[in-house]
């Protein structure tokens, strides 16, 4: 019998968490997040800062693009955690939201300028589901009261994000393609892999 693959294992590990997340009950986050207590009070502090980092996946990308007719690049760029290959070429996976001067760069006086269209992860901030079960992140927010309408409404924008996220991480290791590993050459050629498969862009790297 052949041996599975550690990529086919964490495959197959994936389908199963997008099986597990289909199942989960809105209701039952929405009484979490309720007994929780949330409101937000509008401090920026989650996107502002070093620590501030939005992962962002190629269609919401895309939506970012049509609501502000901005290019890929001057919305994106590639994290700078990865790996070199035998030709110098710099490799990552998934995007990050552009920052400016260490925050986000659709956060200009003490509002965001892409509101309608930002990104799952900051939606559902400072929520998020760790293996099925509800986590939040450090926030001036937590503890207040909210009322069940907008619990209900997270819980959902959970739910779909924590699908979505598995999705793409399925999508990405399907398109997924191996390298051999070199030494860091500073040329500033990165490739981004996601699940549209890779994309070759310039970027800033340090070594």
């Amino acid at each position: 019998m052949r041996r599975k693959s550690s990529t086919e294992e964490l495959l197959s590990k994936l389908r199963e968490d997008l099986l597990a997340a289909r199942g989960l009950s809105t209701e039952r986050l929405a009484a979490q997040i309720q007994e929780i207590g949330f409101q937000c009070q509008r401090c920026g502090e989650c996107c502002r800062g070093e620590d501030s980092s939005v992962v962002v996946f190629p269609f919401e990308i895309r939506r970012i693009l049509g609501a502000t007719a901005m290019d890929w690049n001057d919305v994106v760029e590639p994290p700078q955690e990865g790996e070199w290959d035998s030709d110098g070429v710099f490799h990552t996976l998934e995007w990050r939201l552009k920052k400016e001067d260490g925050s986000c760069k659709f956060y200009a006086k003490w509002r965001c300028k892409i509101y309608g269209t930002r990104p799952l992860l900051c939606s559902t901030y400072p929520f998020y589901l760790d293996s099925g079960a509800l986590s939040c992140s450090e926030c001036r927010g937590l503890g207040r009261k909210i009322q069940p309408r907008k619990a209900q409404k997270i819980a959902a924008l959970l739910k779909e994000r924590c699908i979505i996220e598995i999705c793409e991480a399925i999508a990405l290791l399907e398109k997924y393609e191996d390298f051999e590993r070199g030494r860091p050459a500073n040329r500033g050629l990165c490739i981004v892999h996601d699940s549209e498969g890779e994309h070759r862009v310039i970027t800033e790297l340090r070594s």
